[in-house]
């Protein structure tokens, strides 16, 4: 017996030592797989290799059955992984879903490839997504996200959960009380503009249950990113302070910042000069307590003047406001490197001149300030500003305002951007990236221009191809000419502001929405292209119908509601009538088509509102900011964030648009102007209402056509109307 198990215990020991063994990143790429699917670890094999010259690597190859995968580290392995799922096995991973929608037997890789990373950085994210999406995510979502980044080669992810915590931890050692700071936080939908110094206080005060759950999930979104060879960039201390703050240091240099989007002045936000001394010791603070909470991987995020105007422009004071912002990071962590947005460049750039911008840059030693150019495929603002006079930059796609949920993109001349930008940058462009602001979008646009960052030489050809092939989960003629379409004629649109379909706007008499630069009969052939399937096998084809259908719809929404307009000028009230009809089926109809996905559909994100609350309360709360920040937002920027989205439309909208035409109507039969005020303020007290009282709405049930079946039936409802478009 003690024979036995003296063998029994040298066998565990080689287990444990074979599994100690094993590389740290090959186990991570492994979980990684196996969050994907199961049937992935019985095929893929994963191996540690040598960089390429300093560059990010990957290998793929079949042998004994087997996918062998290697790479530099985690991150390399999972992009391996991904150009398997994506070429070969022909499949699209959700950034909302780790399960995959696999063939039932995985294939080998024909002719062994390597690919190397063009660029060492590959960045994701913006601040507004965390308001735009994020707000009420917890770790589940956060999950299968980080293992998207992974998945796409990201490795510079934003990070700035949690930070909330750091700072009331910062100002109650200042003096401050637990009411003063928590009402100096906004809402939780609203933190990243408080983040960016645009507003204080906004749907606050922020329950003391948030900064908690906010803490542990921040840990473990900073722990995973780590294992999976990114580098976090969290906040620094930028020079944002609470009002409050004033009292407690009445002798330091505390100045208010300009007004920002139409909002009151009690929202304004404070700037404490980064050359009084206070600076420096609220510096030291907070990198000491996000370190303790958090790690630190050496790159901070600041960003001092973000859509408002600084206390001065003179080149001599923007100078110096860098570098001392730059010495009070280094007297804290000698190794800090400063990741700034270039997008103060654009939205302030008749105040950013040269010599202004070139004193604010150089304030900071070359190369430990890194700009993220935000906006590259409208504006290169590197091109503006002599590639950031010697700091390095990485070239980002924006590709989204608000989360607006409309097709837009422009992705064929932002490949083409990128590559002139490479082929003239040298050194000086140090990676590629994305910030956008919500994610309810397409997603090929981001995958793309991450893949732009592996030296992949796809032509056009093959990207559309590859792409058509894995959205029909099959080589499919029919998807490709439809993605052809839309990769080179219909995807031509800048995003911009207010962008959404006019469905989704406020109502006002004569208003048309800006429409993009296809024809809509391009569209409608690129919906005709993906009903010629015979089955829908995927979520990525899913996606494609509702995002082409409801666009589709959105336009001849605007059509029908111009012909509305002009029956109403010339008293024709039969006309009327039945544009009125018209515009309250498209209304309908847009519901039940974006009902075929959970993230179209506003249950979904009240619900992850509200199953955040612990109590009644917070959970009302909660949902109150999730509800106004897509309809009324605030300050000025009523409908910004407006989504295309199931229950929004029959619930919010419809009834929006019911008023304006009840006006329509009462003005013609008493004969009498339009009376746009008293229109206006029924619809302005039903908002309100909306989002604070919190009246319920009736979630669909699912249509008993699949989405396939259902997009057909919609086409032909509507296709005499469409293609008068």
């Amino acid at each position: 017996m003690i024979k036995r198990l003296t063998v029994l215990a040298a066998v565990m020991l080689v287990a444990i030592a074979a599994v100690a063994a094993v590389d740290n990143d090959v186990l991570q790429a492994r979980a990684l797989a196996r969050r994907l699917s199961m049937a992935l670890s019985d095929k893929v094999e994963f191996k540690k290799i040598g960089t390429d010259g300093h560059k990010d690597v990957f290998t793929l190859e079949s042998r004994g059955g087997k996918v062998i995968i290697g790479g530099n580290n985690a991150g390399s392995m999972a992009v391996g992984l991904n150009r398997y799922l994506n070429r070969y096995c022909r499949v699209t991973v959700s950034w909302y879903s780790g399960v995959t929608d696999l063939p039932g037997v995985l294939p080998d890789v024909p002719a062994p490839e390597r690919v190397t990373a063009r660029v060492p950085q590959r960045f994701f994210l913006n601040y507004c997504t965390w308001g735009y999406t994020m707000p009420f995510w917890g770790w589940n979502q956060w999950e299968r996200f980080i293992d998207w980044m992974a998945l796409n080669g990201v490795n510079l992810p934003l990070a700035i959960t949690g930070q909330e915590a750091v700072w009331y931890n910062v100002w109650t050692r200042l003096g401050m009380s637990d009411e003063q700071v928590r009402a100096y936080f906004t809402g939780p939908a609203y933190l990243p503009w408080h983040r960016m110094a645009n507003i204080d206080g906004w749907c606050g005060p922020l329950p003391m249950e948030w900064l908690t759950q906010q803490t542990a999930l921040q840990q473990r979104i900073v722990k995973r990113e780590r294992a999976l060879s990114m580098r976090p960039v969290l906040p620094a201390f930028a020079g944002h302070v609470p009002g409050a703050l004033r009292d407690l240091f009445p002798d330091a240099d505390i100045q208010a910042l300009g007004s920002w989007a139409g909002f009151d002045e009690r929202y304004r936000t404070y700037f404490l000069n980064s050359e009084d001394p206070l600076y420096g010791r609220i510096q030291r603070m907070f990198l000491e307590e996000q370190t303790r909470l958090f790690g630190t991987d050496h790159i901070y995020g600041i960003d001092p003047f973000n859509e408002v105007d600084p206390p001065s422009f003179e080149p001599e004071y923007l100078n110096r406001v860098s570098r001392h912002i730059y010495e009070s990071l280094t007297a804290v962590d000698p190794d800090a490197e400063w990741l700034q947005m270039a997008w103060f460049l654009y939205y302030q750039r008749k105040d950013y001149t040269r010599e202004r911008t070139r004193a604010m840059l150089t304030g900071v030693p070359q190369g430990k300030m890194t700009m993220l150019d935000y906006y590259c495929e409208y504006k290169e603002m590197w091109r503006e500003h002599d590639g950031f006079y010697g700091q390095p930059f990485i070239w980002c796609y924006l590709g989204n305002f608000g989360g607006n949920t409309n097709v837009q993109g422009r992705v064929k001349e932002a490949g083409e951007r990128i590559e002139r930008a490479l082929s003239e940058c040298g050194d000086n462009l140090v990676g590629i990236g994305s910030t956008l602001e919500g994610l309810d979008v397409q997603q090929f646009p981001y995958e793309y221009i991450l893949e732009k960052a592996w030296d992949y030489s796809k032509t056009d050809e093959q990207v559309v191809n590859e792409l058509a092939d894995r959205h029909a989960g099959r080589e499919s003629h029919a998807a490709r000419q439809a993605w052809k379409l839309l990769y080179d004629s219909v995807l031509d649109i800048t995003p911009g502001n207010f962008a959404a379909p006019l469905v989704c706007s406020y109502p006002e008499l004569d208003k048309a929405a800006r429409l993009g630069k296809y024809n809509a009969r391009q569209l409608l052939a690129v919906w005709d292209l993906l009903l010629e399937q015979d089955s829908v096998t995927t979520d990525a084809m899913t996606i494609d119908l509702i995002w082409v259908g409801r666009q589709l719809l959105g336009d001849l929404f605007r059509h029908v509601k111009a012909r509305l307009d002009s029956a109403y000028s010339q008293s024709d009230t039969r006309a009327l009538e039945r544009y009125q009809a018209i515009m309250q089926d498209l209304m309908i109809d847009l519901d039940q088509l974006n009902n075929h996905h959970p993230h179209a559909s506003l249950h979904t994100w009240l619900q992850q509102a509200r199953d955040l609350g612990s109590t009644p309360e917070v959970k009302d709360y909660y949902e109150m900011n999730a509800r106004r920040l897509i309809t009324t937002w605030g300050g000025h920027l009523n409908d910004y964030a407006c989504r295309n989205w199931s229950g929004l439309i029959n619930a919010y909208y419809h009834v929006k648009w019911m008023f304006y035409i009840q006006e329509m109507k009462a003005a013609l039969y008493w004969r009498r102007p339009f009376n746009e005020q008293d229109m206006k303020a029924q619809i302005d007290t039903f908002e309100q209402e909306w989002v604070d009282i919190m009246r319920d709405y009736t979630k669909l049930e699912p249509s008993s056509l699949d989405v396939l079946a259902h997009s057909r039936e919609l086409r032909d409802k509507y296709r005499s109307l469409l293609q008068a478009l």
